[in-house]
């Protein structure tokens, strides 16, 4: 019989987020800091609304691209908080979740041989949906001394005449660094002189912390709208991670290309979230506001309690992690991890599980309640008190 599995697709290895998750699953008294879901419910507004969708009988197809109520409210919403301006009906797509945004977007953009600079440490699908659109990744290694932001110079050295797409994923999932403007400007010149095109992940982009400064999208600094695709989605930012709705918002050329794998792969987006996702971006930007503020006192408690234990790590201010650096113990990251599940019944994320360049690093996510969190910190304080006695 011959073998009726793709060479690509076995070659692609498995999360590397997953296997602490599910270990941690069948574990009797485990805590998990592993997985980057927000603890909050979905706001009761937004639930009344998919609800009363679901009462009125709306549960047709809408529009391939969404619905149109939708689109203008992203629109307005882009434009208010990071004074992006898109036409809703040529420049907005409504997709399953960031994922499928991420995937399509490439899927639309690639040829074979097309080199994408993926930087990492940074969320696991960017490499295998660049392999599965026939595009090769190429790996920039970001610094803990430059707080995981990408450079200018490391962008430059890393391209060659076959780069086309730039992968910008910022606030970073899973380190929480930041890209201020000041970065962005030196970035954009590099894409503009090497004529590249970005696919700026910025599903984070409600969750930052640095004080009296907002997320600043590359796409709105001048010659930028035009060569970048933003993704985005409510996930993270409004706690509607199984809603499954995201969005990519870029050039109509490549808008209208990405409709038509979305067209041919998944038709729409599903009906009821549509409809809940309006009235989050009509009237959810106070429960943003106070699921922000939460997280923050949960990020100021881990790095107030680090520098306690004397862990090392720079500080965050995006997203809702930490990646504090475990070097010392002489430990590679899945060891250190493994060892603290089996010792303390705690999870967290190997570094490595965002590429290689996360060895000697682990990812805590902060998105648990701070009881939670001051039990679980308790435990990784007594293991590593435990670590380093043996190692004197």
């Amino acid at each position: 019989m011959r073998d009726p599995l793709s060479k690509t697709i076995v070659n692609i290895q498995p999360s590397g987020i997953r296997k602490f998750f599910d270990i941690v699953s069948e574990m009797e008294d485990a805590i998990s800091l592993g997985v980057g879901e927000p603890d909050f419910d979905t706001p009761w507004h937004i639930r009344d609304e998919g609800i009363y969708s679901l009462e009125k009988g709306r549960t047709f197809y809408t529009s391939n691209a969404g619905l149109k109520e939708l689109k203008v409210e992203i629109a307005k919403f882009l434009k208010r908080r990071y004074e992006l301006e898109y036409d809703f009906n040529k420049e907005i797509l409504v997709t399953i979740g960031g994922s499928e945004a991420i995937d399509i977007a490439l899927r639309a953009m690639l040829d074979p041989g097309d080199e994408v600079l993926i930087p990492q440490p940074s969320y696991v699908s960017y490499v295998p949906c660049a392999i599965l659109a026939n595009g090769t990744p190429v790996i920039i290694e970001l610094k803990a001394e430059n707080e995981f932001r990408l450079t200018a110079e490391e962008l430059e050295a890393a391209i060659t005449p076959k780069t086309k797409i730039l992968v910008l994923p910022f606030p970073n999932n899973p380190t929480g660094a930041v890209m201020e403007r000041k970065d962005l400007e030196a970035i954009a010149e590099v894409v503009i002189k090497h004529d590249l095109f970005v696919l700026s992940d910025e599903i984070y982009s409600e969750l930052t912390y640095v004080e009296d400064t907002k997320h600043v999208s590359i796409a709105s600094l001048p010659g930028m709208k035009e060569r970048t695709i933003v993704i985005n989605g409510f996930s993270k930012s409004h706690a509607m991670t199984g809603w499954r709705l995201g969005y990519a918002c870029g050039p109509e050329v490549i808008i209208k290309q990405m409709l038509k794998i979305h067209q041919f792969a998944i038709m729409c987006a599903p009906t009821t979230s549509q409809y809940a996702a309006v009235e989050a971006m009509r009237n959810g930007d106070e429960d943003v506001a106070a699921m922000r503020e939460e997280y923050n006192g949960r990020r100021r408690f881990l790095m107030h309690r680090f520098k306690e234990m004397g862990l090392e790590c720079f500080e965050p201010f995006g997203a809702f992690y930490v990646f504090p650096c475990i070097k010392e113990f002489g430990m590679t990251s899945d060891e250190f991890a493994t060892e603290l599940l089996k010792a303390k019944k705690v999870a967290v994320v190997p570094g490595t599980a965002f590429g290689d360049s996360g060895e000697g690093f682990i990812r805590i996510s902060y998105a648990y309640s701070l009881d939670n969190l001051k039990l679980a910190i308790g435990r990784i304080e007594e293991f590593i008190t435990e670590l380093r006695e043996k190692r004197q």
